[in-house]
């Protein structure tokens, strides 16, 4: 979290929702090998950067990218309560976001769609699909430390592979 820490603008934007106390409660549970705050963050920094490359609603997208899975869960989840919340986790990310924080509808729809195409909620905005794009990248990148093998990694093995094949 160097870059998103050091981009005082993001900050700006986002603080009031970094300093939330009921939001500081999702630094303690796991998600894809990191913690739900950092993976927010994450999520929220590289979203708000493409954003404000393409010259669209940096500031809520974000909002809308960090409180994307402001929800609380229990930290003795079975596989099968991991499973079901993929498909339900973005109402809850909603309403505990809409419980704490004034969302307009396009944050809103931010957080709503997220899980697009595993939900069936489609993102309205460019903003949306930004920030479903990123969370997807992000996940992939923190799944791929998890289990210690990085993408970059098999992506050579297989091309050197591919390579091989073809001669």
């Amino acid at each position: 979290m160097n870059n998103e820490k050091q981009d005082l603008e993001f900050i700006r934007i986002v603080e009031h929702i970094l300093d939330n106390k009921e939001f500081k409660k999702i630094k303690k549970i796991e998600h894809h090998g990191v913690n739900r705050y950092d993976h927010s963050v994450r999520v929220a920094y590289y979203s708000y950067k493409v954003a404000k490359f393409m010259r669209l609603d940096y500031k809520g997208t974000a909002r809308g990218g960090l409180l994307h899975d402001f929800f609380m869960s229990p930290e003795d989840r079975t596989k099968t309560d991991r499973f079901i919340s993929t498909f339900v986790h973005p109402k809850h990310a909603l309403d505990t976001a809409k419980s704490h924080f004034e969302l307009s509808k396009k944050e809103e729809d931010m957080i709503r769609s997220h899980m697009f195409p595993i939900n069936i909620s489609v993102p309205k905005y460019a903003e949306s699909w930004i920030v479903s794009t990123v969370d997807k990248i992000v996940a992939i990148n923190e799944l791929s430390l998890k289990v210690k093998f990085r993408v970059k990694y098999a992506y050579s093995l297989a091309m050197l592979f591919m390579i091989n094949f073809i001669r």
